[in-house]
């Protein structure tokens, strides 16, 4: 399997026909066709999403400079403060078992944007009070994720010397190809991957019912070790991507609250005259 994933170009065509159907059905007669605008709409808005996070690995402010050197800093870091390392939990797995490695691959490359669509997918049709504020959440975590990203870090996989493998590009899996190095491998801070995972796994948990809600966090879990075990991110990665996203709800929450408060003063002022309109003629009735 070679380059698994879309590319920007390919995802910004695919955006821009989305949104040329999502207009038709919105300009349609009223009636069946038409009831499926804002389902297209919304899909359009995805993909675009995907496409500018696909695009941002492709640009950079610094260029390639300085990012195995700040890669190798991440490593040195986790290493002070004791937390797992990253090569062992690899040699422990994905370097025992070719076909753990080849699941794990597969899964970085596809489970990424399909579990986020199916997800965002049911919130629309099941929980629709719900989509907009998580959707304002997902697409302001994936802005901010992205500007980060535009200061380059190489993955561990770019650090053969440290015990770091490449599994997807050893079987032949890699979403970047296999024409060898380019720099839009240079965005793995923070991890894009992490931060979709524990938003899904999060909203699922808190929104769902019965044993199904318990998927969500699976998958984030699942995620997490995968990106790990791959050699695709190191743990500071997602730690930094969680924290992104957190930050990321505070402030939709916060911008959500705000408006509400100015939209139930500016109702206020327009009842008021309306009020007081009204006292001299009930005067003159009583």
């Amino acid at each position: 399997m070679q380059d698994v994933a879309l590319s920007w170009q390919q995802a910004g065509w695919l955006t821009a026909g989305l949104a040329a159907g999502a207009a038709a059905l919105t300009l349609a007669p009223p009636g069946r066709w038409r009831s499926f605008a804002p389902f297209a709409r919304e899909t359009t808005m995805i993909a675009g999403l995907y496409s500018l996070w696909q695009l941002a690995g492709t640009l950079s402010v610094l260029g390639t400079d300085g990012a195995f050197s700040r890669a190798r800093w991440i490593e040195r870091t986790e290493r002070t403060l004791h937390l797992p390392s990253e090569a062992s939990l690899q040699h422990a797995t994905t370097a025992k078992s070719s076909l753990l490695a080849q699941v794990a691959n597969l899964y970085y490359a596809t489970m990424h944007f399909g579990v986020l669509f199916v997800f965002l997918l049911w919130l629309f049709v099941r929980h629709r009070d719900r989509y907009r504020p998580l959707r304002r959440v997902l697409a302001l975590t994936t802005l901010v994720c992205l500007l980060i990203q535009l200061i380059p870090v190489a993955p561990p996989r770019l650090l053969p010397a440290a015990g770091y493998v490449d599994t997807a590009r050893q079987y032949g899996q890699s979403v970047y190809g296999l024409s060898g190095f380019s720099a839009d491998q240079l965005s793995a801070m923070p991890s894009v991957h992490v931060a979709w995972a524990v938003l899904v796994g999060w909203a699922t948990l808190t929104i769902g019912r019965g044993a199904g809600r318990w998927l969500g966090p699976l998958h984030a879990v699942v995620t997490i070790l995968v990106v790990v075990i791959t050699a695709n991110h190191f743990w500071a990665d997602g730690i930094v991507a969680v924290a992104v996203l957190v930050a990321c709800a505070d402030a939709e929450r916060a911008g959500r609250v705000a408006v509400t408060a100015v939209n139930a003063r500016v109702q206020a002022r327009r009842i008021e005259p309306e009020r007081l309109s009204g006292e001299p003629e009930q005067a003159i009735l009583r």
